[in-house]
């Protein structure tokens, strides 16, 4: 068996406000701070790698005994949204933030976008996903129309009734949109939101869909394909990248599903890279405000990171971290401004390195690439010898 990476992205796991939280309404945001203080928290593995020794945290408190190396990651990029931060970790600093349309999309997208999808729009504002269902649901299903509304991210989300509009042709009108916003509006994801259900007791359905952006420079996921190591994405790794750099693609099924997936890659021959972004943080928690869920979510994952761990073989290296903050204790619902976690683990990991503050989330990409004897170019600067025996 080969060289393996096992990259998990905990989905909104910041680690305390970044530097320039301001500039993003964000100052006082701490999603583990948050997290720690509900009292709840319970995550063995991950203190063992090292999560209460980053520097500088609200509940910093060196433990004895580590087994991994750990640093606390400063994002380089103009952004906090997914998009930009998997770029990132995937080697690509976005200087430019991306656009986002706090009172909604120009009348011209709008028309346009009703032209080509041959239905009229609802809403068009910034809207929670949960409650614009629950007020534009009935609208919708009597007039046939599609739901379009943003967030504070650079999304175009469409939701609409699975029984009033089939989900390809939902699809397909994302495909549409996401032909639409280009240049100046080419925002980071569009996003098929289908619901079900009867008013007002409407529900998500799980068949949500990305359509992201193509990458605007080559990352590490496509270095590696191109020397021919397997590329494996996990969750919303395919969408995020737009299926680019991948030779396996595995959709999101929640956290414990996509863990027990790539849990079961660990015991697999392969050499290369697995991706794994675990969304729940996020979605079902963070944005909903859910510092119950959110906790649990982490203290679930923490036992499968242990199961994890025990499979890894002696040339395996696993690397956790995150791609921005949602404090689900915060005021707001949206993504926050912060600091990430970078974990590591391996049997040629030397325990109870303590990396510091590191300037870009492109570190990681970097560090892989070097594990990889890859020709890369992207950001960041590696720490692969820092961590290894």
């Amino acid at each position: 068996m080969g060289k393996r990476v096992f990259l998990i992205v905990l989905d909104s796991v910041g680690a305390g406000e970044a530097p320039d939280a301001d500039k993003f309404g964000d100052v006082g945001c701490d999603t583990l701070g948050t997290c720690v203080k509900s009292g709840r928290l319970s995550v063995p593995n991950m203190e063992k790698l090292g999560l209460y020794h980053l520097a500088g945290t609200s509940f910093y408190g060196p433990r004895a005994d580590l087994i991994g190396a750990c640093a606390k990651l400063r994002e380089g990029s103009a952004g906090k949204d997914t998009t930009m931060g998997h770029w990132e970790i995937a080697g690509i600093v976005s200087e430019k933030p991306m656009p986002t349309y706090p009172h909604g999309f120009p009348e011209e997208i709008i028309g346009e976008f009703e032209q080509a999808a041959g239905r009229g729009v609802l809403c068009n504002q910034v809207y929670s996903g949960t409650e614009v269902i629950k007020d534009y649901g009935r609208e919708h299903m009597e007039t046939g129309k599609l739901i379009v509304y943003t967030s504070a991210d650079s999304v175009f989300q469409i939701a609409a009734h699975e029984e009033i509009v089939p989900l390809e042709e939902l699809y397909e009108d994302c495909r549409k949109a996401r032909a639409l916003l280009k240049g100046e509006h080419a925002v980071g994801r569009v996003i098929a939101r289908p619901f079900a259900g009867e008013y007002p007791a409407f529900t998500r359905t799980v068949n949500r869909h990305d359509f992201s952006l193509t990458p605007p420079d080559e990352t590490m996921l496509d270095a590696m394909k191109k020397a021919g190591y397997a590329v494996i994405g996990v969750g919303k790794i395919n969408d995020i990248f737009a299926g680019q750099g991948l030779t396996e693609t595995y959709p999101n099924e929640g956290n414990k599903k996509n863990m027990e997936r790539t849990i079961s890659f660990a015991e697999r021959d392969f050499t290369g890279l697995c991706f794994v972004n675990l969304v729940d943080f996020d979605m079902l928690y963070g944005h909903r405000n859910d510092i119950d869920g959110y906790v649990r979510a982490l203290n679930e994952v923490d036992v499968q990171l242990g199961q994890l761990m025990e499979k890894l073989q002696q040339e395996d290296i696993l690397i956790i971290t995150a791609d921005h903050g949602c404090d689900p204790g915060f005021k707001g619902t949206d993504h926050s401004r912060e600091y990430v976690p970078c974990l590591c683990f391996g049997h040629k990991v030397r325990p109870g390195v303590n990396l510091g503050i590191r300037s870009s989330y492109a570190d990681i990409a970097a560090s892989v690439s070097e594990y990889f004897s890859l020709n890369y170019r992207g950001d960041g600067k590696s720490f692969l010898k820092n961590i290894l025996h």
